[in-house]
This record gives structure tokens, sequence and C-alpha cells, in this order.
């Protein structure tokens, strides 16, 4: 099936994962047949790319934090005995090691606009973009964690509305290191000349913004195949959904219905439709957690044993996290919808209620158990065809245009979708048999100039797989669309530079 089959649309799919034990499911490192406890060792992460690729995965998206989940009894050692996304390293570190080993699968990476200067972030998402041939997608967050905010000497985050409009300057200057310092047309590799770069076609930007004074540029690194790497977000308030419907290329939603999720999808597209953009080109893909087994019945049965390792106090340190909500002061069997009216945790638990009518009474247990597997995204559990048949109403019922796996175990899970899932969606044409062939090399491929009188390899013989961006688009779409605000920075090839703000 090609990507760009008129007669059905091809589903994205993404393993979600993470540095660190367990990720979305605290606790289930304690499963025998559970290797998350070696995110530390390279071979754990280029297995793992080799087993995505093998799948046909479009990639694998990796989460972060700067900081731990500290606000549960407002302490970490719930996090650390549970090993709740803590510790954790750096993903960045991990994605040249697995690119060595693939040829197709992509990488998103999420990094913060909080912690880090811009100038420094383009270059280390130039730099992989570089490496990977164009498999670089960046997950642009604000960050969440006040415990994060401290490192950096900090007491507190700032505020939700001010760190978005922090943001968008952000990505204003990224945009113009990426995109419009260097001319299509700079480097010429010319070794005749002998000339590497048209020194006029390399230019200053010359920021100077609110919050990033000087940027003056130009960008350190020469143009990569994407140059902007594909644009991942996660946003669902108010600014982050503007920020989102500007800048944002895929988005990720977490809900446990599909009907919840339906309305965060017309959400996201609503907002790329204010920002000018066709809505039908912003991909959106589910958060779930799929437990799979030949029969249904061995699915279940090993949904129960997976539930059993799961940290109850994990899941309730990384509910307040995300929430900033702590139930440590609150009694075992407490019915937290009981509380006074306004209180935050009455609104979000009154949420889970909308979302799984079929618990009686909502205590701190309840909690845990409805996050501990999977965390914030549904469980999907039986036989290849039946979870199959769940994707696809997920896929109507909701609208979105793939899925984001979170793992119960990691490599299990992945396993299972790779030999058992994948094939079966095969089948019904859902996803593709194979990747496409990427788009043509462009003219000042480094791949075209030959060596003379020195050994194959290094560097000169790199072969073409799809960068990130055709995956979504189509072979030959490595750039940003025409329509994205980002578009507007680039400098064309034998074309005056646009100007800048």
């Amino acid at each position: 099936m090609s990507s760009t089959d008129t007669n059905q649309k091809r589903w994205v799919l993404y393993g979600f994962i993470m540095g660190c034990s367990g990720h979305q499911s605290p606790g289930l490192f304690s499963v025998p047949s559970d290797k998350s406890v070696f995110h530390n060792k390279l071979s754990y992460w280029t297995d793992t790319a080799k087993l995505a690729e093998r799948g046909k995965l479009d990639g694998l998206f990796l989460a972060d934090v700067w900081g731990g989940y500290d606000v549960y009894n407002k302490n970490l050692n719930a996090a650390l005995s549970s090993g709740a996304q803590f510790p954790v390293i750096d993903p960045l570190m991990t994605i040249s090691g697995m690119a060595a080993v693939t040829k197709n699968l992509s990488f998103g990476i999420t990094a913060t606009t909080s912690y880090e200067h811009p100038y420094a972030l383009a270059r280390r998402f130039s730099t992989l973009d570089h490496l990977t041939n164009g498999r670089v997608g960046w997950n642009v967050v604000t960050g969440y964690l006040d415990s994060a905010a401290r490192q950096f000497g900090k007491r507190d985050q700032e505020l939700h509305a001010k760190r978005y409009e922090i943001a968008h300057e952000y990505m204003d200057v990224v945009y113009k290191l990426w995109e419009s310092s260097w001319a299509d047309d700079a480097v010429v590799q010319d070794i005749k000349k002998p000339l590497y770069t048209r020194p006029e076609r390399v230019r200053d930007i010359n920021h100077k913004g609110k919050y990033f004074e000087s940027v003056p540029g130009p960008h350190i690194c020469e143009p990569s195949l994407q140059r902007t790497p594909v644009i991942f977000q996660a946003g669902s308030s108010g600014p982050g959904l503007a920020f989102a419907g500007k800048h944002a290329e895929v988005i990720f939603v977490a809900a446990h219905r599909p009907d919840v999720a339906r309305s965060r999808v017309e959400a996201a597209r609503n907002a790329a439709k204010e920002a000018g953009r066709n809505p039908a080109e912003l991909k959106v893909l589910a958060l779930l957690c799929p437990i799979i087994a030949e029969t249904d019945e061995l699915a279940e049965k090993k949904h129960k044993e997976l539930f059993a390792h799961g940290s109850d106090e994990g899941a309730l340190a990384l509910f307040g996290g995300w929430t900033g909500i702590d139930l440590g002061p609150y009694g075992e069997d407490e019915e937290l919808r009981n509380l006074p009216e306004g209180n935050a945790i009455k609104s979000a638990v009154e949420g889970f209620a909308r979302q799984d009518p079929s618990v009686q009474k909502w205590t701190k247990r309840a909690v845990a158990d409805l996050i501990k597997l999977g965390g914030l995204g549904p469980i999907v559990v039986g036989s290849p065809a039946s979870v199959a048949d769940q994707l696809e109403s997920w896929i109507k019922d909701a609208g979105c245009d793939g899925f984001n796996f979170a793992y119960a175990t990691s490599p299990g899970t992945f396993i299972e979708i790779v030999d058992l899932l994948v094939p079966e969606l095969q089948k019904r044409g859902h996803v593709w048999p194979d990747y496409d062939a990427p788009g043509k090399a462009p003219a000042n491929w480094p791949g075209g100039k030959k060596t003379e009188g020195a050994p194959k390899g290094y560097g000169e013989d790199e072969v073409l797989g799809l960068t990130t961006r055709e995956k979504l688009y189509g072979a030959g779409q490595r750039r940003l669309r025409d329509d994205h605000y980002g578009s507007k920075f680039k400098w064309h090839a034998g074309q005056d530079a646009p100007k800048l703000d």
C-alpha cells in the first residue's frame, strides 16, 4: 500500500518510549520479561529500533522530562521506588545509534523551549537531521514540572500562558536559523574552484526579541534534508491548541474513549484552520496501549498478569506530576467526587468519571487503576483481529490518523505489535507492506561528490530512506508545506532572501 493511496488512508504508527523503566506503566519493570531497566544500554535502543523498522512503523516517539514527579506526598519516594520516569536519560543521545542500524525509521524527540537556548537546540536538531538523513521530528514542549524549573534556578515554572508566549518567539528564532540563514544554493562543494559555500548566500538573522534579545546568526550548520524537523505537539489547553494550530504537523491526543478524543481531534483541526492551514494535513495520533495474544482469552489472561505488576504509588506519582494534584493526604476509601465545589481534584476526577462511567466510586485506588497500565491512554486487549477491530473504531469514531503505542513491557508490547498486530493491519490495508521509495536526492546531496584515491564509505555511500515528513505527506515532501507558518522563512535557490521581522 502506497502512502499516497487515495482509496484508503494509511494509518500512521509510532511506538511511544522513554529513557527510563516502565514509562507509562510504572512498576512493570518487575515483569520478568521486561527489559526497560536496560534503557541505559545502547543495544536496548538499537534492538528496539530494528524491531520497529521490521514492523514498518513510522517511527519511535521519545518522551522526556527534566525533573522528578515529586507532587505526590511532596517527595520523590513513590517515583523512585516504582521507577516512575525516574531515573531518566537524555533521549537525543540515543538517536544516532538507532539511526545507524535503520534506514527509514523516524524519531520524534521531546525537547523543551524552557531550559535550552534556541541557537543551541537548532544545532542539535540540525545535526541529528544530517546524521539520520532527515528522519527526526521535534516534540515541542514548554514543560509541566516545577521540579524541573528548580533545577534551572527558578522557584516555579513560568505561568502557563507565558510559557507559550516564549515558545512562539522561540519558534521564530529556530525557523530563521533553519530556513532563512542559508539559501538552498549556498553550499556548492566545488572542488575545482575550490569553493565550499557561497558567502553571499549565507546571512545573519539578527533576531531581536522580547525573550531572546539578540540572536545574530547565521545558523552554524549547513542545511539538512528537512531543514526544520517535523514539529510534534501534545498541548490541549487554549494556548497549547493555538500553538499547535500554528506550528504542529503531528499532534498527540490522550483520552480513554473515542468520543472524548474526537472533541480534541476536532479542536486541533480547527486550530490549524484558524492558522490558515489545511486542517486535513494535520496528523493526529491517539495514545493507546495494546495487549495482544493469539486469542482473546490469552490476551485477557496476559492483561490480568500485567495489571498485577502495576504500581499504585507510581501511578499516583505520575498523576501528581501531570496534574499538579497531590492525592497523598486523602484516605484510601475517600470518594474524591465528594470534595467541595471548585476543588481541582474533584474536577480532574470528574473528567475520569466521564471517560469511564463503569467505576462506581472514585478513590485514590481507582485513579491509580485507571492510569497504572498505559498512562492517560486506554488499554486495548485481544487477539490481533479483536485489537484491529477496536483500532478501526478509534479511527472512525475519534477521527484520528493513527496511533502512538505505549508499552506495558518492553520489548514485549512492541514484539506483539510487530509480529501479531501489523500483519493483521496489513491484511486489512491499513498500513504499508513496506516503506515507500524516498524522493530523489537533492542536487547538492553529499553523495554526489565522488572522491578519488580514498577508501569507500566514510559518508560517501549514504543511501536515502524516507524522511519523517515524507512519511506524512508523500515522497519528495521533505520541507515544510507551503501553508505552514514556518514556510515564509524559506530562502529559495536563485531568489533574494525573505525579509525578517
